[in-house]
C-alpha cells in the first residue's frame, strides 16, 4: 500500500480521496480497457509541446503505483491493466524494487518527475511518445518487452545491468545527456532478442559497455551526437548474436523497420559526432557500417580493436578527421569501398586479419597497397603479408607477388645507404626475385653487348700450342655464368680496357645470380 493514500479497498470500492481524473483510471484499471484523456487536437495532445493540461487530465504518480503494486482486483472476467492515453502524472513514480504484475502501456503522457524502476520486475511495459524527464531503471527485470518508442527523455534513461526479457525498443526516441554526459547508460544489460533503436536521437555518450543481445542490435538512421567528449557511442565488450546495423533507415514506413530501404525510399542515414568504441566485441553475423557517416576531432577515432565477426561491411563515407582502428580485430569476409577508408596516418591496421577481400565497385591493387601503405605509419611486415596471403588463397598470384615487392621496396627505406644500393640493384635486375624473368634479358643484353665488345678484342691465346677456336659469344657466356666453366676465360689474354670489361662482365654475372638466388629462396620459404 502507498503511504498517505488509503487503505486498500478489498472489495474494488472508490477510495475517498481520488479526483475525478483518477477515479476513471481506477475504474479502467480493473476493466483493462483503455483511459484516455487526449482532447483530440494533435496541438494540444502533444506531450513535448507547451500546451497545459489542467487537472482533468492529471493524475498523481502514487495513485498509479497503487494500483500497480497492491490495486483492486479485476472485474470478472476481466484482466487489469493499466493503459493510459494522454495524461499528466506529477509526482514521482517510484517502483523501486517492486513486483509489479499488471500490464502497463502509457501513450502520449506527460510525465513532471522522473520514473523510478531500479530492480522492479514486470511483465512487459510500454511507453509510446512520452515526455520523461528522466527514467531510472537500473537492474528493472521485465519477462518480456520494454518499449520507449518515440520517447523524450530530458536527462537521460539508466539501463544499467538491466535484463528484458524479450525486445528493447528505442526507435525515434530522443534522449539528452545526464550529469555525468550519458545520454542512455546501458552497461551490462543483457536483452533476450533485438535491441532497435533506429532514427534514435542521442545527444551525449550512448553507453553499452559489457552488454549482450540475444539477436541484433539496430541503429539504422540513428543519430548520435557527443563532439565535445571522447565517445558518442562507447561500447567496449559488447555482444551481438546476429548483426550489428548502423546503416540507413527508411523514412515514412513503419513496415521498413529491420530491412534495408528499397531503391528510391527516402532515407535517413546512421550519423555519429563523435568516437566510436567497440573494442573486445563479438558478433556473431556481422558489422555493417553501410552509408555510414563519422564526424570526428582529431583525437577521436572508430575504434575496432580486437572485434571478432564473420563479416565486417566497411561501406560508409571517409572519416574527415580522426582515426580507423582495426588492431588486433578478426574478420572472415571484410567488405569495403576504397572510398570508405581514411587517409595515410588515419588507418591502423596491426595484427588485422581477414580472410576474404570483397571490394563493393573498383578497388584495384594500387590502391590496395595505398590501403596498406595508409596502415603503416612505419614499416610493418604483416599487413603486406596478410594481404599476400588473401590474394594468393583467391588465386591471385601475380597480385600477390606484386604485394611482396611493395613490402621489399617498403622495406628498403628503413635500410642503412649499403644495404639500400644492393636492394636497388635487387629491384632493378630481378625485382628482388618475384619477377625472376627480368633476370633473362639481363643477361641476355649484356651476352649480346659482350659478343659485339669482344668481336673487336685483341686476344693472344694463353698457349700458341693449343686453344679452341675465338668464339667471343662463349668467352662472354663463360664471363657472365658465375660457377660454371666453359674452358674459355683461362685460354686467352686481355690487356688494358678489354681486362676491365670482363671484369665487370664477371661481376654482373654474380648480381645477377645472387639476386635470383634471394628470390628462389623467398619462393622456397612461402611454399
Amino acid at each position: 500500500m502507498t503511504e498517505g493514500v488509503g487503505v486498500r479497498i478489498a472489495n474494488g470500492d472508490l477510495p475517498d480521496d481520488l479526483t475525478a481524473a483518477e477515479a476513471g483510471m481506477w475504474q479502467a484499471f480493473r476493466n483493462g480497457s483503455v483511459y484516455d484523456l487526449s482532447s483530440g487536437d494533435p496541438a494540444a495532445d502533444d506531450p513535448h509541446g507547451g500546451h497545459p493540461w489542467g487537472p482533468e487530465r492529471t493524475v498523481r504518480a502514487r495513485i498509479i503505483c497503487w494500483l500497480l503494486l497492491d490495486g483492486p482486483p479485476a472485474l470478472a472476467g476481466r484482466v487489469s491493466s493499466l493503459k493510459l492515453v494522454g495524461v499528466r502524472i506529477t509526482g514521482v513514480l517510484d517502483l523501486a524494487g517492486g513486483q509489479v504484475t499488471p500490464y502497463v502501456e502509457l501513450t502520449g503522457c506527460r510525465f513532471d518527475q522522473e520514473i523510478r524502476l531500479p530492480e522492479a520486475r514486470f511483465t512487459t511495459v510500454r511507453l509510446v511518445d512520452c515526455a520523461v524527464p528522466r527514467l531510472e531503471a537500473a537492474r528493472v527485470h521485465t519477462e518480456g518487452d520494454l518499449h520507449l518508442p518515440r520517447c523524450r527523455f530530458r536527462s537521460g534513461v539508466r539501463l544499467t545491468d538491466a535484463q528484458i526479457g524479450t525486445d528493447l525498443l528505442l526507435n525515434q526516441a530522443i534522449a539528452y545527456r545526464d550529469r555525468s554526459g550519458r545520454s542512455i547508460a546501458a552497461d551490462g544489460m543483457t536483452v533476450g532478442q533485438d535491441l532497435q533503436a533506429e532514427m534514435l536521437e542521442s545527444h551525449g555518450e550512448l553507453s553499452l559497455r559489457g552488454a549482450q543481445v540475444g539477436v541484433s542490435l539496430s541503429l539504422r538512421g540513428a543519430k548520435l551526437a557527443n563532439p565535445h567528449a571522447r565517445y558518442a557511442l562507447n561500447a567496449p565488450q559488447l555482444t551481438v548474436e546476429r548483426t550489428l546495423y548502423l546503416t540507413p533507415a527508411g523514412v515514412g514506413s513503419p513496415a521498413l523497420s529491420g530491412t534495408t530501404p528499397a531503391h528510391g525510399t527516402r532515407i535517413q542515414r546512421f550519423e555519429c559526432r563523435g568516437g566510436v568504441r567497440l573494442d573486445d566485441g563479438r558478433f556473431g553475423d556481422a558489422v555493417d557500417l553501410e552509408r555510414a557517416r563519422f564526424a570526428f576531432t582529431d583525437d577521436q577515432e572508430l575504434s575496432l580493436r580486437r572485434v571478432q565477426t564473420p563479416e565486417l561491411r566497411f561501406l560508409g563515407d571517409k572519416p574527415q578527421r580522426g582515426k580507423v582502428v582495426l588492431t588486433g580485430a578478426r574478420v572472415v569476409n571484410l567488405v569495403d569501398r576504397a572510398s570508405s577508408w581514411p587517409e595515410a596516418g588515419s588507418l591502423h591496421m596491426g595484427g588485422f586479419t581477414y580472410e576474404n577481400l570483397v571490394p563493393q565497385g573498383p578497388f584495384p591493387l594500387t590502391r590496395r597497397l595505398d590501403w596498406v601503405a595508409a596502415a603503416t605509419a612505419e614499416y610493418a611486415p604483416e599487413p603486406y603479408e596478410r594481404l599476400a596471403s588473401v590474394l594468393r588463397s583467391a588465386g591471385e598470384d601475380e597480385d600477390a607477388r606484386e604485394v611482396l615487392l611493395a613490402k621489399q621496396r617498403r622495406r628498403r627505406e628503413t635500410l642503412p645507404p649499403a644495404a639500400k644500393v644492393w636492394g636497388f640493384a635487387q629491384d632493378w635486375t630481378v625485382a628482388y626475385g618475384y619477377r625472376p624473368g627480368r633476370a633473362a634479358v639481363w643477361m641476355g643484353v649484356l651476352w649480346a653487348a659482350g659478343t659485339l665488345a669482344f668481336a673487336h678484342a685483341d686476344h693472344p691465346p694463353v698457349n700458341s700450342g693449343g686453344h679452341p677456336a675465338w668464339s667471343p659469344a662463349l668467352f662472354t657466356l663463360d664471363l657472365l655464368l658465375p660457377v660454371i666453366d666453359l674452358g674459355q676465360t683461362g685460354q686467352w689474354q686481355l690487356r688494358g680496357g678489354w681486362q676491365w670489361l670482363a671484369t665487370a662482365m664477371i661481376l654482373a654475372g654474380w648480381v645477377l645470380a645472387t639476386t635470383v638466388a634471394a628470390g628462389a629462396t623467398r619462393l622456397l620459404r612461402r611454399s
